[in-house]
């Protein structure tokens, strides 16, 4: 049992949560910009999160400081902090800025007809980003930045599978399922490139590299399938294609099994 104490975290975290959510829903809520008192505003926050935005996409979310994000702009790095109140609630920020370049259909708007088409805008535009920005597989997707690119998502593939005749709690699941499976195929290829990118050196040469160890260590009786696998030609394609490959596959295994539980639940 967790017992709060009179003047301990707990209101302070409240309203540092409030703060942030204020933030991520500055543009609905039309609250005015936060400025230094007394001074006219020099920076806005869609300036800060631009800037923020393009130093990590040029050298990564560790580089992203609010010192480096004022080096930026120009400024100085206290006046960052008039108006996000740190790199946290700044790095929510930006990830919710960029989930929305996604653009995805919302309530009444035009999309596919077919479920399975209306997925797959979801992936391919969700892949989209982590190509762009590699820094968003760094992100959590447990505890999500509550913004308007975060909900967009979740209601463009529960709207999806509320259409589908599930129950609710698998209507729930099956989004679930869906979003959890493109993100982690969308960091792991963003991870590749982000490999590439900082080493200069390609998965596939990385591979080369070590090819002697499949002729000193490898044990093929100890490993059957993989050699059998390997002998009918498993793994000839390039890894970047291997990895597209697999991602579409389980994708299409995923959605044929949502499929089935539909067939199940109209009988």
């Amino acid at each position: 049992m967790i017992v709060e104490h009179e003047g301990d975290g707990p209101e302070a975290a409240r309203e540092e949560v409030a703060r942030t959510l204020a933030l991520l829903w500055r543009d609905c809520t039309g609250a005015p910009e936060p400025s230094a008192r007394g001074r006219r505003p020099t920076l806005t926050v869609e300036r800060i999160i631009v800037a923020a935005i393009a130093v990590a996409d040029a050298e990564g979310l560790v580089a992203t400081s609010m010192h480096r994000v004022a080096k930026e702009l120009g400024a100085g790095t206290m006046t960052l902090y008039t108006y996000v109140p740190g790199k946290t609630e700044l790095i929510d920020l930006m990830v919710d800025t960029v989930l929305l370049e996604r653009n995805l259909p919302g309530p009444g708007e035009p999309r596919p007809e077919d479920w399975r088409a209306q997925v797959r805008v979801y992936a391919d535009r969700t892949r989209d980003i982590y190509r762009r920005h590699p820094w968003l597989r760094e992100r959590s997707r447990v505890r999500p930045a509550l913004g308007p690119g975060q909900l967009a998502g979740q209601e463009y593939l529960l709207s999806i599978m509320d259409g589908l005749g599930l129950p609710a709690c698998e209507v729930v699941a099956a989004a679930s399922s869906v979003a959890g499976y493109v993100d982690a195929n969308a960091a792991a290829e963003a991870e590749s490139v982000h490999l590439e990118q900082t080493t200069g050196q390609s998965n596939d040469a990385w591979w080369g590299q070590r090819s002697s160890f499949w002729y000193t260590y490898f044990d093929v009786e100890s490993h059957p399938a993989m050699n059998r696998t390997w002998l009918a030609g498993g793994f000839d394609k390039p890894s970047a294609k291997q990895a597209s490959d697999a991602s579409e596959f389980g994708l299409d295994r995923l959605l044929d099994g949502i499929a089935d539980r539909i067939g199940q639940v109209d009988k």
